[in-house]
């Protein structure tokens, strides 16, 4: 009779392993496919690659219904397997003998298994069981959206408010850590990092981070005499000029220096009568809230590379361009007309002014201290500086290091926007290390 249960029992319980440890090995695939490469086999026309694609696209559903899925597939297995093994050993030894015949082949067969094989080829298994995973989903995915709303109702009122649109994984934030992390592990240059960094960046910061303030903007007053207007506007370093007129919060437009130089190459012009305000642009006004990323659309969009800031009554703060916002990606773009500022000042009583993108190993050999900068995480002072006070700088911010006071300025004509560190010695040089400080 316990041979006939057992035989009973072997083909009912092989499947059910056998469909649990097909949707363990679809949860880890999925999970652990490229997206760039299965968005990359759906533009090549692979129907699976999208069938993953549009799974992912709402990853906590997808979960929800395989953990749901396979929970239903191993408690019915456990289930089955009890009911036969309490008739064959009537009392607790057929429930022991059930727990332990089913923890066993559950853990090594139904997960570790499956999922060792499909984390090893992740795209190819997800891409294989992407149309019984679509399935499984299209079924189980209103069982797992209700329980997602009872776990919520759950945790509503220990103060946890969950919208029903929260994602699992913040998409900025993953890509963050995995520029990270490749760049501790030696894969990822420190330049590309901040690049990579300075583009997810953009959704964050507002345009007044990084305008030019509307104190060092230059500025023309459209009131001035036309020839006395135009030589102002040949000796600014900048082709894009605002125009006011009776006050500097009114601009009347925007003067780009080639219509003027356009005008000038042709024959008989006179200066004293020329109508400068008639090659005048319409000034383009921007909040002063605007995101960096929404700006550089609008830039793109409208092809104009140049707008006024403004602030929520309409009073001017400032100017941005096009060139201000790809300087959060790649860096500093200096032209012709950029004077380069030195890297180190020398000031009185053994002080330094350095520039905030000075490499932090050059900076620790000019205080003479060291600074582990693979350790810090970090490769210019200003990053330095932000680690040390574990928030990005203003400034006017300072930290301390080693005997020396590090405060961060101001960028010339950028709000918040740190320029250079001044260094000053905290304590007092003892006469050895001004002896070896002359002899250096």
């Amino acid at each position: 009779m316990i041979a006939a249960l057992i035989l009973t029992l072997a083909p009912a319980l092989i499947i059910l392993l056998g469909i649990g440890a097909l949707i363990s090995a679809a949860e880890t695939s999925m999970t652990a496919a490229s997206r760039g490469r299965m968005h990359q086999l759906e533009r090549e026309g692979d129907r699976s690659a999208a069938r993953v694609n549009r799974m992912m696209g709402d990853q906590e559903n997808m979960i929800g219904a395989i953990l749901l899925s396979n929970n239903v597939v191993n408690i019915g297995a456990s289930a089955l397997t009890t009911s036969v093994l309490a008739v064959a050993f009537p009392g607790p030894i057929g429930v022991v003998a059930s727990t332990v015949i089913m923890t066993v082949l559950v853990v090594v067969f139904g997960e570790i298994l499956p999922k060792t094989l499909a984390i090893t080829r992740p795209e190819i298994v997800a891409r294989f069981l992407s149309l019984p995973t679509y399935w499984l989903v299209r079924i189980f995915g209103p069982l797992a959206r209700g329980a997602q709303w009872i776990v919520r109702q759950t945790l509503r009122p220990f103060g946890i408010n969950l919208s029903m649109e929260t994602d699992v994984l913040a998409a900025h934030e993953e890509i963050r850590g995995a520029v990270e992390y490749h760049h501790s592990e030696g894969v990822v240059e420190s330049r590309d990092r901040r690049m990579l960094g300075g583009v997810l960046d953009l959704s964050e910061m507002d345009v007044s981070e990084v305008m030019v303030h509307r104190k060092s903007v230059e500025m023309l007053d459209a009131g001035l005499p036309p020839r006395e207007l135009v030589q102002h506007a040949l000796d600014c370093n900048h082709s894009r000029l605002p125009l006011w007129r009776d006050d500097p919060d009114n601009i009347v437009g925007v003067l780009h220096v080639r219509d003027l130089v356009k005008v000038m190459a042709q024959a008989g012009v006179n200066l004293d009568t020329l109508d400068v305000m008639s090659l005048a642009r319409k000034p383009w006004f921007t909040p002063e809230t605007t995101k960096l990323k929404d700006q550089l659309n609008a830039f793109l969009k409208k092809r104009n590379h140049f707008a006024l800031v403004v602030d929520e009554y309409g009073g001017l703060q400032g100017v941005v361009a096009l060139e201000d916002i790809l300087e959060e990606i790649v860096g500093e773009i200096a032209d012709e007309y950029d004077t380069a500022a030195p890297e180190v000042t020398e000031l009185p009583e053994g002080a330094f002014r350095v520039l905030a993108r000075m490499h932090v190993d050059d900076f620790a050999d000019l205080i003479g201290t060291e600074i582990e900068s693979e350790e810090e995480g970090v490769d210019t002072v200003l990053g330095l500086v932000a680690k040390r006070m574990g928030r990005v700088p203003i400034p006017g911010s300072s930290v301390e290091l080693d005997g020396w006071r590090l405060t961060a300025e101001q960028g010339a004509g950028r709000r918040n926007r740190i320029g250079t560190v001044l260094a000053q010695r905290t304590t007092p040089l003892d006469d050895d290390s001004e002896d070896d400080a002359d002899d250096a």
